[in-house]
């Protein structure tokens, strides 16, 4: 095989792939930095949110980043008065502050087929620790 064909190979392989790991990595940040209240990667894809649920501290300042995969999604938290559109494709921020705390659902607000029903996920905001609250120590 020549070097050209070779080097053409290669380049529709990572093509091919490049897009399935950046998912899966999306994926694995979204957990850690849930648990942080940072900017948070999210897929929505048929029927699911990646993650399906995302947990903030009180007060935090939350900004979802996600990407529809397939085709063209919604996002609505209606907690927050929050309904967003999302293209596939396009990576979409939705900011908000989580000053409520509670477990509170969002769901996608763009029909995507006979699943859509089903596609829904939760936020989990949690008491921010009371200032000294914390363990005490001895001198």
């Amino acid at each position: 095989m020549n070097r050209r064909r070779c080097t053409f190979l290669l380049g529709v392989i990572l093509a091919t792939f490049a897009p399935i790991t950046r998912v899966a990595i999306w994926g694995q940040e979204a957990a850690s930095d849930s648990t942080q209240g940072n900017t948070i990667q999210m897929t929505a894809r048929k029927y699911q949110f990646e993650p399906a649920t995302v947990t903030v501290k009180q007060g935090t300042r939350v900004k979802l980043v996600i990407t529809a995969v397939d085709h063209d999604h919604g996002f609505k938290l209606e907690a927050y008065g929050i309904d967003q559109k999302l293209p596939k494709g396009i990576a979409t921020p939705v900011e908000f502050t989580a000053d409520k705390v509670g477990t509170f659902s969002f769901n996608c607000s763009t029909f995507c087929g006979l699943g859509h029903s089903r596609m829904k996920g939760e936020l989990v905001v949690e008491a921010a620790a009371a200032p000294g609250s914390g363990p005490a120590s001895n001198p």
